[in-house]
């Protein structure tokens, strides 16, 4: 999956219920499901431009509210942030000597941040 599908994706998983039913549906059977635009359309009972409009109004309302809110790359940034931290603290945690209270904190770090990353 290439990063802009990835992006797209997640402003579906973030936005898609702010779309009409027909933009969810069809954004869904299209990228998700894999259907082509004809399947879809032969489906729906409409032409195949129609199901191309649809999505196409779908996507630019999905992008609309990621430069809207930034939601997506917020989510994204946070991820990243929690992955580094999380890998400094295990090297801390490497690097501790024998100091019983320091390795305790250390671990119990570790452990809170990888179940944040979990939750995200």
């Amino acid at each position: 999956m290439d990063n802009d599908t990835l992006i797209m994706t997640m402003m579906f998983d973030f936005f898609g219920d702010l779309l009409t039913d027909k933009q969810r549906e069809y954004y869904d059977l299209y990228h998700n499901e894999d259907l082509s635009l004809s399947e879809i359309a032969e489906k729906a009972g409409i032409t195949r431009q129609g199901v191309y409009d649809i999505i196409t109004r779908a996507e630019k309302s999905l992008v609309m509210m990621e430069q809207k809110t930034g939601v997506v790359r917020k989510w994204i940034d946070t991820r990243g942030a929690l992955g580094r931290a999380e890998d400094t603290a295990r090297q801390l945690l490497r690097s501790l000597g024998g100091d019983d209270e320091s390795r305790a904190l250390a671990e119990e770090l570790v452990v809170a941040l990888a179940r944040i990353a979990e939750v995200e």
